[in-house]
């Protein structure tokens, strides 16, 4: 098991918080489960149950409960896969190649402050989990990362008192249907494509020139090829004559 260390840059907010991944990380990829260990206390956005919107230094499972849509629903389990403590709303985000390992992305805080969970990048794809919060906390986040933050406007439960376990609990309809924005450094909101990056745009399919098949003989045409020689032939004799 190999330790990844994020990098903290103004370009990506990434936060210095150790992630180790399980060797068996693509166990189940229809839903991307993966295995983390954080070596530091993380935040995460709601919903998540009550006292858990820290998540303590430790092992937790990931796990996408729903991406029918352009709105991805992404679970967090203990480890032994027998607590949901949070199930969050994701919106997917593109990065221009893909690797080999699973990253995850944090949001600088000030010193003291737990970091705060950005995205999810499943291996060997090109679409991550760009994670939503709040509008008041991804103000505070993104004035504090100095990059915009993905925000939902919507009055969603940040705790509940039960976990959730199946996509038809009113909390994962909320999360569906709650707007969402991007809320800049400066506390403006502007539109998502400012905060998230779109799949490039396919290239146009360009079919191939159409050409008749070769079917026709070439016979018929070597044919009259004769008969003009023939023909020129006894012109020739015809005139000779006639001049002699």
């Amino acid at each position: 098991m190999s330790v990844l260390r994020t990098v903290t840059t103004a370009v990506f907010s990434l936060a210095l918080v150790g992630v180790a991944f399980s060797p068996a990380a693509k166990a189940d990829e229809w839903n991307d489960k993966t295995v983390m260990t954080f070596s530091a206390p993380v935040e995460i956005p709601g919903v998540h149950l009550k006292g858990w919107g820290v998540l303590p230094a430790g092992t937790y499972v990931f796990k996408l409960l729903d991406s029918q849509s352009d709105r991805h629903i992404v679970q967090i389990f203990n480890k032994d896969e027998t607590v949901v403590y949070a199930t969050i709303l994701a919106i997917p985000n593109y990065r221009l190649r893909a690797t080999g390992k699973t990253v995850v992305t944090f949001r600088e805080r000030p010193a003291g402050l737990p970091e705060a969970l950005r995205a999810w990048f499943y291996p060997g794809k090109v679409w991550g989990e760009e994670f939503v919060y709040p509008r008041a906390k991804a103000a505070e986040l993104a004035k504090t990362a100095s990059t915009p933050v993905l925000a939902t406007t919507a009055d969603l439960p940040l705790e509940v008192e039960r976990p959730i376990l199946t996509v038809n609990e009113p909390e994962v309809v909320q999360l569906k249907q709650a707007p969402v924005i991007a809320v800049k450094p400066t506390g403006e909101d502007v539109e998502l494509a400012q905060a998230v990056t779109p799949p490039p745009a396919a290239e146009p399919i360009v079919a191939p020139a159409a050409t008749l098949p070769a079917t026709a003989s070439s016979l018929p045409l070597i044919a009259l090829f004769g008969l003009l020689a023939l023909g020129g032939a006894g012109t020739l004799r015809l005139l000779q004559k006639r001049a002699s």
